[in-house]
């Protein structure tokens, strides 16, 4: 009887992280395939860049995310405050 119940506490025990959820993906944020410009407030200089620029450094974000490269670099000639 005791082997018995020590077996499905056993069982249990293994078993039940295998229930644990996912954590959750962060609300609010562009996937991490997504371009940005950043601008250089010092220099006024843009660049493409995949990670968005953090709020209150030397960079500051243009626009919105880009899902390519290639369109953030279309952005980047269109843009009139880049230097």
């Amino acid at each position: 009887m005791k082997s018995i119940l020590l077996a499905t506490v056993a069982i249990l025990a293994f078993a039940a992280p295998s229930f644990a959820a996912e954590p959750d993906k962060t609300v609010g944020q562009a996937p991490p395939s997504s371009f940005y410009l950043a601008q250089d407030t010092a220099t006024m200089k843009c660049e493409v860049v995949n990670v968005q620029p953090a709020a209150g450094g030397s960079m500051k974000a243009i626009g919105t995310a880009h899902p390519t490269k290639a369109s953030a670099e279309t952005a980047l000639k269109a843009d009139k405050t880049c230097k």
